[in-house]
């Protein structure tokens, strides 16, 4: 939790003239490797960054829930009871779908002021989505005097996802936000939703974490993200497997196109996470960075998920010195990359990649470095 939490309760005084109770906070992520693997059952390898969404709150007596977005400028009204769709897939209806899962588990959630603040970049990849069902599952069960172990919150706040948005997302965003550690990726089982953390390289080892947002926005519920899982569906179901974590490369191969290639995808992207894991842990991060160009490759060519952007950043990175990988990350369509550099790399990354960048296509792309940190964090104030 940060220190200073000045912004998030000026916000909430500023929008319901009292100070808040509790302050819940919750990360975005970077995913370093393992895409669209997740809602395939496979392996993912998540970080969760310094960049969070923050929510104050406030008891109510009654069922009333009054929310004060200080992103959009915006505010919402309802009743515990009865959260209803806005049908716009906004950030009214993710806080709206986290009280609807919340409730539909039974769980005695209470009316609630809310004041959200965060700096996570909207539409880039990184899970603000995620990140916003996280903090307010947290400052909700915080409000109404209830615990909920972070798996069960990080399921439910995907149900409300998938179920009450309508984007079907897998299980990855919410746990790294859930359950992040600093300092470590989580290596996430999306079968057995077994978790691991993998130490990463230590920043005294030289080495950073960089995403660069290509300033091109996407949003889930309007590409084609959906269409990809039912492609990926119907291939297990072709392969007679129940997800296309059991299914056999060689068998994939036989599928037609382009079933043959998303099933392809999935496959491959699952060994390279786990040699990933190995890699890091052996300290070989040579290995780690070849084995995020390739699945770039496989994002691009066999899952069709790239842009040109995206490919123009990553082309850009491979030629500065310095730079052990990179890749797209998030499910694609715009958004982010994902960089591993070495620290004294960074300022000729930013001339020859960031900057380059933005005089080519005019878009003013951003360099953010990360720290790996730490999940879900409920305070009282």
């Amino acid at each position: 939790m940060r220190a200073d939490t000045s912004d998030i309760c000026d916000a909430f005084e500023a929008a319901f003239h009292s100070r808040p109770t509790f302050i819940a906070e919750a990360p975005g992520r970077v995913n370093l490797i393992g895409e669209h693997t997740d809602y395939n059952q496979g392996f993912v390898l998540p970080v969760a960054i310094d960049r969070r969404v923050r929510v104050a709150a406030a008891p109510r007596e009654d069922r009333k829930v009054r929310v004060y977005s200080a992103q959009y400028e915006a505010r919402d009204e309802w009743r515990m009871d009865a959260p209803r769709r806005t049908g716009r897939a906004e950030w009214r209806d993710y806080v709206r779908g986290v009280a609807w899962a919340l409730l539909d588990a039974r769980w005695d959630i209470k009316g609630a002021d809310l004041a959200i603040v965060g700096d996570v970049p909207l539409g880039a990849g990184l899970s603000s989505s995620a990140a916003l069902e996280v903090a307010v599952a947290g400052a909700l069960c915080a409000a109404s005097g209830i615990e909920i172990d972070r798996r069960e919150l990080a399921l439910l706040c995907q149900k409300a996802e998938n179920q009450f948005v309508g984007v079907q997302c897998g299980i990855m965003d919410q746990f790294a936000s859930a359950l992040g550690k600093a300092g470590h990726a989580v290596l996430i089982d999306c079968r057995s939703l077994d978790v691991e953390q993998v130490p990463l390289p230590p920043a005294e080892q030289g080495v950073a974490l960089v995403i660069v947002d290509s300033r091109v926005p996407r949003r889930l519920s309007e590409t084609a993200y959906n269409e990809r899982r039912d492609e990926c569906a119907e291939a297990a179901r072709l392969l007679g497997v129940g997800s296309l974590r059991e299914a056999d490369e060689e068998a994939a191969a036989g599928l037609s196109e382009p079933l043959s290639r998303r099933a392809g995808h999935v496959i491959r992207e699952n060994v390279r996470v786990v040699d990933t894991v190995e890699a890091l842990k052996g300290g070989d991060l040579d290995r780690a960075g070849k084995l995020m160009y390739q699945s770039h490759e496989s994002l691009r060519d066999d899952f069709e998920v790239s842009r040109g952007e995206l490919d123009r950043l990553v082309e850009l990175a491979r030629d500065v010195r310095g730079v052990l990988g990179a890749r797209l990350t998030g499910a694609g369509f715009g958004g982010c990359t994902v960089n591993l550099i070495r620290e004294e790399a960074l300022q000729a990354f930013r001339v020859n990649v960031v900057e380059r960048y933005a005089s080519e296509t005019r878009l003013a792309a951003e360099m953010l470095v990360c720290k790996p940190s730490d999940g879900l964090e409920v305070v009282r104030v």
